[in-house]
């Protein structure tokens, strides 16, 4: 595959990858993931069981300590920081680390 320009290398640890789609998410847990590099740009291969997750069908309720909590420790606006509490599930240490990754 060099010989033809490509590039093939494994990522490494990645724990969880997401497709966010009109109204659901695909969610593969534990996943083998490449990077397949050619002609200056990278492909992300994705190998794995992927989980549908419809979303608004359960609003998960977050406490105002937290959202203001995930929102200082972030530098985030409230709004902000309560989508991200809802999308980790309440988890506020993946809400702050998601936010920051974002930045």
């Amino acid at each position: 595959m060099q010989k033809m320009g490509m590039e093939v290398e494994p990522l490494e640890g990645v724990k969880e990858v997401v497709f966010k789609l009109e109204g659901r998410s695909l969610v593969v847990k534990d996943p083998q993931v490449s990077v397949v590099r050619m002609a200056g740009q990278s492909i992300y291969q994705v190998l794995g069981e992927a989980v549908e997750v419809v979303e608004g069908v359960e609003e998960l309720e977050v406490s105002e300590e937290d959202v203001q909590l995930v929102a200082s420790q972030a530098g985030v606006s409230l709004e902000e920081a309560r989508r991200a509490l809802k999308e980790s599930g309440g988890d506020l240490a993946r809400a702050i680390l998601m936010l920051k990754a974002e930045a």
